[in-house]
């Protein structure tokens, strides 16, 4: 894991700014994660609490982030003990991953108590704690530890705080002198790379970050010529420099060969590929984690809709095959046709009791013989009326099947639609779509406690400001795209989607804008839809004037006239450079 102990240590420093400021609010968005509305202290912000198993952090954030209607029991129980509460200090247990928040409340008798929120970032072991810090009592944890899960330490209400089994690890922080260097090491295997000894004697250091100051020492060596202890000294010794003032240098780098991202608190010199610098390390970790913990949480809570969405358009894919066959047999009406004439043109051969009969088939230029298989139990004259009748249903079939086809189409396009929509959604948007597909009758609603949930007449929608100062919104499910075509834009705003690519419908407000804006719009269209990790994608454009909603038609279909196309290539960092706010 890059979250390391260093960077942890980090985190604690940035988090520093909201000593002294109170906990103003206390939301639950999921199962894993904490959102602390902080303020006071010279300072405003959002503090994210997170012990995903994928991606516990600690962090400063900017998200937006849905609330349950129902807050949980754990959440329920911080505010009681924490919201209004003065932070009094923050610190890292050694160099371990391991937070303590101290916060002095005052309880509903007036009187003041203090309690410990202790953040455990430990991968998928994890977990947010509330401890009485006089008694040592656990109020509660986000994720429940009982004695079956662990025989070493509970997290269970009324338990006692047991702190993870310590490593014996040396805090680098301590070592000052380059004799307690290699004295720290002195007893590691010494056939091990240079990384791992660090990695296995020094707390904090992840093999990332071991690999880095070993990479820096070499820097102007052969890689491949033996190296000393002596030798990483000096590296070593520079960054815990900067670690103790407080110097961090922030960055996401991304591997040019493999396309993987890391983070740390430095520059990762010895990978090679593009780097992105950030102001702090909240940012760094927002920059990354942000999206992929986001995106799984969205999967998580879409895994039923998803499922029935591919049901459904699998479903509309074998119709079109069974709709094929018919399709087949129903280009044979012209046979059973003629195989009806000859039998009325030659009924007087045909006696009641036959089985079939064969004749000449004066239709064919050959006039081949043709072999008829004819109903025993009918007279001629039914026989005869039998084929008229099955050339009239595949006759009119031709038309019925066609028209199913292009429903069946027109099914499988609207579910591709939902399922990219479902792709790029937030948690928020996942609501909407399942409303929608409750609305168009494919879902049952769901059991609901409590009043019926109103329907909301204004949908949020995505609004970026463009490099020229126009804004641009985009819908991303079919709830937002027909409130934003059909009631938010005016008639000369510019419209812009995909070409025949499911994806979100995209507006510029206004007609002053340049090309800037208009290949930054066409961006966010290419980004926000099917094919978003293709290039040269094409995108229409035209005025809200020429685009309509067809009578009858699936949400968020529409179609449009007066158009243009242009190409682009969707740019991460050009689109994450816009503004972008919730309206």
């Amino acid at each position: 894991m890059a979250l390391d102990g260093i960077v942890t240590h980090a985190i604690t420093q940035d988090l520093q700014r909201c000593v002294g400021a109170r906990i103003h609010k206390i939301h639950q968005p999921t199962n894993h994660e904490l959102v602390f509305s902080i303020r006071g202290a010279g300072m405003q912000g959002k503090l994210l609490l997170s012990a995903n198993p994928t991606y516990p952090r600690v962090h400063w954030t900017t998200g937006t982030y849905v609330n349950p209607m129902e807050a949980p029991m754990f959440c329920m129980l911080l505010r009681k003990h924490c919201e209004g509460g003065l932070i009094e200090s923050i610190r890292q247990v050694g160099r371990e991953r391991i937070i303590h928040i101290e916060v002095k409340h005052r309880d509903e008798l007036g009187d003041l108590s203090n309690k410990t929120i202790i953040v455990e970032i430990m991968g998928r072991h994890s977990n947010i704690i509330l401890m009485d810090p006089a008694t040592g009592m656990i109020h509660d944890g986000i994720h429940h530890v009982t004695p079956a899960i662990s025989t070493h330490r509970i997290v269970l209400p009324g338990s006692t705080y047991t702190s993870p089994p310590e490593q014996g690890k040396i805090d680098p922080l301590a070592i000052e002198t380059e004799q307690a260097f290699l004295d720290a090491l002195s007893d590691s295997d010494e056939e091990a790379p240079l990384y791992k000894r660090l990695v296995e004697k020094l707390s904090g250091f992840s093999p990332l970050l071991a690999k880095e100051l070993v990479h820096r020492a070499h820097a102007d060596q052969d890689e491949d010529a033996p190296h000393t202890l002596t030798e990483v000294w000096n590296s070593y010794n520079d960054f815990i420099q900067q670690v103790k003032s407080n110097q961090f240098t922030p960055t996401i780098k991304t591997n040019s060969d493999t396309g993987k991202s890391f983070f740390s608190i430095t520059e990762l010199t010895h990978i090679e590929g593009e780097a992105e610098l950030f102001p702090d390390i909240s940012a760094c970790l927002e920059g990354f984690y942000g999206n992929k913990a986001e995106r799984d949480t969205v999967k998580q809570r879409a895994a039923d809709l998803i499922r029935f969405v591919q049901n459904e358009k699998a479903k509309n894919i074998t119709k079109i095959k069974k709709l094929e066959d018919t399709l087949v047999e129903a280009k044979d009406a012209e046979k059973f046709r003629v195989l009806g004439e000859l039998l009325t043109a030659y009924m007087h051969q045909i006696k009641r009791g036959d089985t079939f009969i064969e004749l000449i088939n004066f239709y064919d230029e050959e006039q081949a013989v043709v072999k008829i298989d004819l109903d025993p139990q009918l007279t001629p004259s039914d026989n005869a009326q039998r084929y008229f009748r099955r050339y009239t249903k595949h006759k009119n079939s031709l038309s019925i099947v066609a028209e199913q086809m292009e429903l069946a189409r027109t099914e499988i396009a609207y579910f591709e639609s939902l399922l990219q929509q479902v792709d790029n959604a937030s948690l928020g948007d996942i609501s909407e779509i399942r409303d929608e597909l409750v609305e168009q009758g494919y879902m049952k609603e769901r059991g609901r406690r409590g009043p019926k949930k109103k329907k909301v007449l204004k949908p949020t929608l995505l609004c970026f400001t463009s490099s020229e100062g126009a804004a641009i919104f985009v819908g991303k499910n079919n709830t937002q795209n027909e409130y934003l075509t059909n009631r938010l834009a005016s008639p000369s705003d510019t419209w812009l989607h995909t070409k025949d690519i499911p994806g979100s419908h995209v507006v510029i407000r206004g007609g002053d804008f340049g090309n800037a804006t208009l290949e930054e719009a066409a961006m966010l269209s290419a980004h926000y839809s099917q094919a978003r990790d293709s290039s040269s994608i094409p995108v229409d454009y035209t005025t809200i004037r020429h685009v309509r909603k067809p009578n009858g038609a699936k949400p968020g279909f529409v179609i449009y006239d007066n158009q243009k196309t242009l190409f682009v290539t969707p740019d991460e960092r050009r689109i994450k450079s816009l503004p972008c706010v919730l309206k």
